[in-house]
């Protein structure tokens, strides 16, 4: 159990770091957690942070009968400010299994997970909670809430061929096809406006494959985005003089794959939320949480879009 202090193992549950070996735990879990099955190597390739120098940050805890009941873990990326890299890592991925929750366990994997960040180098954590895991976080582990992302939703009526189609892949690849750019993101905008964010390098773009994102040509500005049940824009390279084009390219092809709604998430006081808060009413979203562990930037100066959360 390498690197997990004796004494924080409760005599009910054992405790193990996460590693290779251990990730169809972590399916297994899901699966108990919400009811639905990952594609098959979805957590494998969320995991390989060994681009970052730390890997495996987390753990699982197992019942008697060595059942996955609960995971706690982060994974480790970079965070830029004033030209200095910083080794961070996003909180995701908590799961407590409905017959083991209440019983402290999200609390003792935490703590031991910061054990592991700390041996890592990790000088930052942050992390975007669900109503089940905020007031643990807040109350009980110290994080340090900043801002409420905002949301914003742009309704779209979906053609009828859209929703039959559109539930096929290919037919979105071909309805995507001629506005695909090369590249696999786009670099944070929010680090040249002077903030503090997420560092989109080629590293993070190739570890970022794990979900299949998109780069699409929206007029002369360029959107990355991911199609599901909706169409969500991760983050925009976007002005004032071509945002609306954009904009309309971008409900165009929703309404052609078959969906109903366009929506982005962003923190405020951000040029791009400026443009979307001009146009469109905003709603609070994410709470955007910190832990942090020695980086020493003031928790103002943090900034983030739907992309940098790990479910884009």
């Amino acid at each position: 159990m390498e690197d997990i202090s004796p004494d924080t193992i409760k005599s009910d549950y054992r405790i193990e770091r996460l590693d290779a070996g251990r990730l169809s735990d972590l399916d297994t879990l899901y699966r108990a957690v919400y009811g639905i099955k990952r594609e098959k190597g979805y957590f494998r390739a969320k995991y390989d942070t060994v681009a970052t120098g730390a890997e495996y940050t987390g753990c699982i805890a197992y019942n008697k009968e060595n059942i996955p009941v609960a995971y706690y873990g982060v994974m480790p990326c970079f965070i830029q400010y004033n030209g200095e890299i910083i080794l961070s890592a996003q909180s995701g991925d908590t799961m407590t299994h409905p017959q083991y929750r209440h019983k402290g366990l999200f609390v003792e994997l935490s703590k031991i997970t910061f054990q592991l960040c700390r041996a890592a180098g990790v000088k930052l954590i942050f992390g975007f909670p669900n109503q089940n895991s905020y007031p643990a976080m807040v109350n009980i582990l110290g994080w340090k809430m900043t801002e409420n992302m905002e949301r914003f939703i742009i309704p779209v009526m979906p053609s009828a061929f859209g929703v039959l189609a559109g539930r096929y892949k290919k037919y979105t690849q071909r309805l995507l096809s001629k506005y695909l750019l090369p590249q696999r993101g786009l670099a944070n905008a929010a680090v040249a406006e002077g903030y503090a964010g997420v560092l989109r390098d080629d590293r993070y773009f190739r570890y970022k494959t794990y979900s299949p994102t998109q780069v699409i040509k929206a007029g002369t500005a360029i959107a990355w985005i991911k199609i599901g049940k909706g169409l969500v824009i991760g983050d925009m390279e976007a002005a004032e003089h071509n945002f609306d084009e954009a904009i309309e390219l971008i409900t165009k092809i929703a309404r052609r794959a078959g969906v109903s709604q366009v929506s982005f998430h962003t923190s405020p006081g951000t040029r791009l939320h400026a443009l979307f808060a001009a146009r469109y009413k905003p709603a609070h979203s994410f709470a955007v949480l910190l832990q942090d562990l020695g980086a020493g930037i003031p928790l103002d100066k943090f900034k983030f879009t739907f992309s940098d959360i790990d479910i884009f």
